[in-house]
């Protein structure tokens, strides 16, 4: 796998600016990108417009081409429960922790920090469970209600006016303030190293869901590990946006597209299972879940090598 980026503020730009822009970078990585090779997905700044574009764009230099990438609107190849596999895949693995603990996750206190497509569909999608959101933010800022916030209302507010910051069913609290909020679950779900060794030591939430990449830093991982506080990390609660991608590159292939509700179950099935084997094998070992993650990871590669001759 890869990143790769642009260095730009998409917010400045006019959406004719980001079209020619994101045509010319597609321009530029053609030749290392490709169906069988490489296959870009949305994250950062990006949505399935964007992905819209950067399929005509490889499709005008190499011919019609939709598994080029993932993440494109429905219309055009994509597949449906794509918006929502990320916060999707977090609710999903969540709800199969708390079984595996036997704990009910009902009535449990959540604070989520980021407000973007993985943040806000990871609130509207935990209440099923029973949870209650009690603390959202944004890059502006934060509302917190101690007895509950009312998602939908957050949501529809963060749509009119760029923010939650201001809501009137909660209070405002600064994003430091957010993170240190006594609660079940904590979800970092925006960019990478929000908790760190500066802030380690005061988070008072009981465990952590990572729905962004690399929220936590190694040095902060130590920190909570010896602590107790347990992390769902990245490599496994995240993985239900790249999973669907999966699906929507296998539906592109296969020129066949699945209703919604086979891909929700197909999803629900391999979150399922990966965070059984992940809670299973770091018991068995007595090691972190984040630990259990890489080591069930790197066996396949390594095994995957073996077989090719490559080890």
């Amino acid at each position: 796998g890869a990143k790769g980026g642009i260095q730009c503020d998409p917010h400045e730009m006019s959406e004719q600016e980001l079209n020619a822009l994101t045509r010319r970078y597609i321009q530029n990585i053609s030749h290392i990108i490709g169906p069988n090779r490489d296959i870009p997905a949305p994250d950062l700044n990006t949505n399935s417009q964007t992905m819209a574009w950067m399929m005509d764009a490889y499709g005008q230099l190499q011919g019609h081409t939709p598994a080029i990438v993932t993440g494109k609107p429905v219309e055009l190849g994509g597949s449906y429960g794509r918006d929502a596999a990320t916060g999707r895949g977090v609710v999903f693995c969540l709800e199969e922790w708390s079984r595996i603990r036997k704990v009910d996750p009902a009535g449990s206190s959540v604070v989520i920090q980021g407000f973007g497509q993985v943040g806000s569909w990871t609130a509207r999608l935990i209440g099923r469970l029973g949870c209650n959101v009690i603390a959202i933010s944004d890059q502006h800022g934060a509302t917190y209600n101690s007895k509950g916030l009312d998602v939908g209302a957050v949501y529809e507010y963060h749509r009119e006016n760029g923010s939650v910051k201001g809501f009137t069913g909660g209070e405002d609290l600064d994003n430091d303030e957010l993170l240190e909020l006594e609660c079940d679950y904590l979800v970092p779900a925006a960019v990478e190293e929000v908790i760190t060794v500066e802030n380690a030591d005061k988070i008072r939430a009981k465990a952590i869901l990572e729905a962004a990449n690399h929220p936590t830093t190694p040095a902060a991982d130590s920190i909570l590990n010896d602590r107790g506080v347990p992390i769902l990390p990245d490599l496994l609660a995240n993985a239900g946006g790249v999973t669907v991608s999966y699906f929507e590159w296998a539906q592109n292939i296969q020129q066949f597209q699945w209703d919604e509700e086979r891909v929700n179950s197909e999803l629900r099935e391999r979150m399922t299972a990966a965070t059984k084997q992940v809670a299973t094998r770091a018991a068995e070992e007595k090691v972190s879940l984040r630990e259990s993650a890489f080591m069930i990871g790197v066996e396949r590669v390594e095994r995957a090598g073996t077989l090719r001759g490559f080890v």
